[in-house]
């Protein structure tokens, strides 16, 4: 996100913890995607784990061919404000959810060849496309998203090719994912691993999900690259109507920044530390989730750097309870002091989506940035935001 065209939004006047959306930058990013639809033949779905601001859905839907669904909740907010396709994926469904799913997708993908068999009457009778999710055996995650990576061993995520036994009647689509904020390499390693293990399926379906990940609107992603790869899929494949992208953070990557505010500095031995208005377990809980792996999450603050870059190191902690309620540690070229705004980049996707009220914490405000570089506020939660959060 443009900080110079942000900086313009008076920073000063916004009450923070906040999110701010830049209309105009997710924009860009849809302009991007519309036109890989166009060169490529695919259909790009967004990704609601990630990103699940409906009040947006109104711009996006106007890009993309629909949503996809984490489960019935997803499943339903897709339906009622996106409208186009709906489709929906879980590691294993209820008796009760599935029921209700089948109100709102258009296409169902199952987990196990067990769950196929038990849900397929009913999805078909409803007219729904069904598929399996498959399990390529190829991680290509890395360090960075160890926590993160569907292809691991043992894995819960897709069905592997020595378990893909028993009657598989009546599916149209597959589905595999393994990709993580990557280029369009690590897709073509799938890829090819893929077409090894399953290619005597491949044969049999009308459409193919490549799953998310997929960093498309990334300035370095070669577009051109993924372009000939989908096209080359198709002529491989002439029986396949429909291959499928569900991306997230392309959709929204480098469209939000995150305002937080200094309340206090404090020192514990030579330490200095930054007390803030947000807390990662509320509001950044990537950060805690990660914490342990060789290459944490730490967010982005425009302006700072890693420890000893510049010459003030700040630990930077959270407003709850919670011992462990730390954003990181970061220098500054100047000292911090109360009162002083922070800009975490970023963080639109994977955070709005995750947020609690863990110890009362207070959920962040949304503005929205428009064109004009004006901010107008979208929603401005509180106490009743928290009291029905309880209960």
């Amino acid at each position: 996100m443009d900080i110079d065209g942000f900086s313009k939004t008076g920073l000063r006047n916004l009450k923070t913890p906040c999110f701010i959306i830049s209309e105009q930058a997710l924009k860009r990013n849809l302009e991007i995607l519309a036109a890989v639809q166009k060169d490529a033949g695919c259909r790009i779905l967004l990704a609601q784990k990630a990103f699940s601001y409906y009040p947006l859905y109104k711009e996006i839907k106007k890009h993309l061919y629909g949503v996809c669904a984490s489960g019935l909740n997803e499943a339903r907010l897709g339906h009622e404000e996106f409208g186009r396709e709906v489709h929906v994926h879980a590691p294993a469904f209820s008796d009760e959810d599935f029921t209700q799913i089948l109100k709102y997708a258009t296409h169902i993908v199952f987990n196990s060849v067990s769950q196929l068999q038990r849900f397929r009457p009913a999805a078909l009778k409803k007219k729904i496309k069904i598929g399996l999710r498959l399990n390529p055996e190829t991680s290509v995650a890395g360090e960075k998203f160890g926590i993160y990576d569907p292809c691991c061993p043992a894995s819960r995520l897709g069905i592997t090719a020595g378990n893909l036994i028993g009657n598989l009647t009546g599916i149209s689509g597959l589905h595999f994912h393994a990709l993580c904020e990557q280029g369009v390499d690590p897709l073509i390693k799938v890829l090819n691993a893929f077409e090894k293990k399953f290619s005597h399926i491949i044969q049999n379906i009308s459409w193919i999900n490549f799953g998310g990940g997929h960093h498309i609107t990334s300035d370095n992603y070669d577009r051109k690259t993924l372009s000939g790869l989908i096209k080359a899929f198709k002529k491989k494949y002439p029986g396949i109507r429909e291959v499928y992208l569900e991306p997230g953070e392309a959709v929204v990557m480098n469209t939000a920044v995150m305002a937080i505010s200094v309340l206090d500095i404090i020192k514990n031995g030579r330490r200095r530390i930054a007390v803030t208005d947000t807390s990662v377990e509320a509001h950044i809980l990537d950060v805690l989730l990660t914490r342990h792996e060789k290459i944490p999450y730490i967010p982005e603050i425009i302006g700072a750097g890693r420890p000893g870059k510049f010459k003030y190191n700040y630990l930077l902690g959270g407003i709850s309870c919670a011992a462990g309620d730390i954003i990181g540690e970061y220098s500054f070229p100047e000292p911090l002091y109360c009162g002083q705004k922070l800009i975490l980049n970023d963080m639109a996707y994977y955070t709005m989506v995750k947020f609690t009220m863990f110890n009362g914490v207070n959920l962040p405000r949304i503005y929205h940035l428009g064109s004009n570089g004006k901010c107008k506020t979208v929603w401005n939660p509180g106490y009743a935001e928290y009291k029905k959060n309880l209960f």
